[in-house]
């Protein structure tokens, strides 16, 4: 383990401290600078960058959950490294390689444990939030995608190389979860998010067309496969960037989500799994983003067509907006009520900031090719 001095490097010119010397952290977020190893910390309400946090290894493909108290970041780095950020004093607290390569980790529901989703060796490693002393190493003889938390002290994550998907309840003793185990999810699950309210868990699978949803209230959980058809009778194109199913959404009763392989976001009825619609799109969508309530979806999309933006209508389904915020748009997040979108243009190193209402820009931070943005809010949202 690798203890970690103060290696924050504050911006050239810092925002001066609140009148009182104290700052809260209900509004502040972390961006991922994904070729620097580093993180910016920012403030939605002044749209400023307050400090840069170095050291953090590779976060060529970098996620982070925050602690309860909305204070540490923990980020977690493609090289298997796992780091605790302090957003409030700007220090990286502690930071170790727990594996040779990783895709992801959450955050238990309490706050007490950090869970890390492995390629090399595989499987999962669980840490104790304040230590990051490891806890538990569970191997699954495969690499693992789609690692999120659930309620219960409960971690569920999808087996690359054997279609499963298990579920860990920690709750009785944490370095000894109980698994279930649960076979013939489908081929190769690439990705997978859990729902806000921590029942159903969704599958993406590249191995073969459709997903798998899993209703954890049910004991065991049985896999229900939707989508089957989708795109079974046209050709697929070339996949320049797997969608991030993360950026799968839940608008009112219906899913939306990016279709693999086609220019199109496809509508899905949550209660019976049955297609509904589809929406034709600029390009092959990455993320589709639900605005916090819901009524309008902003999708962003792969090579060559990532530097648009498309906004569709909640209810009819229909593009009513095409913006062009930058090169390279890699993500976006909402601020907690939905009145900005924060959006990373990694090669115009920079984070670009617009009204939802107006779709007229608001802003600009400087960034070194942000990727991931990530406010604070996050902390108390299950899945995320």
């Amino acid at each position: 383990m690798i203890r970690a001095g103060l290696t924050a490097l504050i911006i050239s010119v810092p925002l001066a401290a609140p009148a009182d010397g104290i700052r809260a952290t209900g509004d502040l977020g972390v961006v991922i600078e994904r070729a620097t190893g580093s993180v910016l910390v920012v403030d939605q309400s002044d749209r400023a960058a307050l400090c840069r946090v170095e050291g953090l290894g590779d976060l060529s493909h970098a996620s982070l959950t925050f602690s309860p108290d909305e204070r540490f970041a923990y980020v977690f780095g493609r090289d298997g490294g796992l780091s605790k950020v302090d957003i409030l004093t700007c220090t990286l607290e502690n930071r170790l390689v727990q594996a040779g390569n990783a895709i992801g980790g959450a955050i238990s529901d309490d706050g007490k444990l950090v869970a890390v989703s492995n390629y090399e060796p595989g499987g999962v490693k669980v840490f104790d939030a304040v230590t990051l002393e490891q806890v538990a190493d569970i191997p699954m003889g495969s690499k693992t995608v789609g690692l999120a938390d659930a309620p219960g002290s409960r971690f569920v994550v999808a087996t690359w190389d054997t279609g499963e998907v298990w579920v860990l309840d920690h709750l009785a003793d944490p370095a000894n979860p109980q698994i279930t185990r649960i076979e013939g999810v489908g081929a190769n699950p690439y990705d997978a998010l859990m729902t806000a309210d921590g029942r159903t868990y969704v599958v993406g699978l590249f191995g073969e067309k459709g997903l798998t949803t899993l209703d954890l209230w049910q004991n065991p959980p049985q896999p229900r496969r939707i989508l089957p058809d989708y795109g079974k009778n046209q050709p697929d194109l070339p996949v320049y960037k797997m969608p991030h199913l993360q950026g799968w959404t839940l608008a009112g009763s219906t899913y939306a989500l990016p279709a693999v392989g086609l220019h199109q976001v496809l509508w899905v009825d949550a209660a019976s799994g049955a297609e509904t619609s589809r929406t034709d799109v600029a390009g092959q969508p990455i993320f589709v983003t639900a605005r916090p309530d819901g009524r309008e979806l902003w999708v962003n999309f792969a090579t060559p067509d990532n530097g648009a933006v498309q906004v569709i209508d909640g209810m009819t389904h229909q593009i009513k907006q095409t913006l062009q915020p930058g090169a390279g748009i890699l993500h976006m997040e909402f601020t907690p009520r939905g009145r900005e979108v924060w959006l990373s243009a990694r090669d115009d190193d920079k984070v670009v900031i617009y009204d939802t209402r107006t779709y007229q820009k608001l802003g600009e931070i400087e960034a070194q090719s942000p990727s991931g943005i990530f406010f604070t809010a996050r902390a108390h949202r299950t899945g995320l």
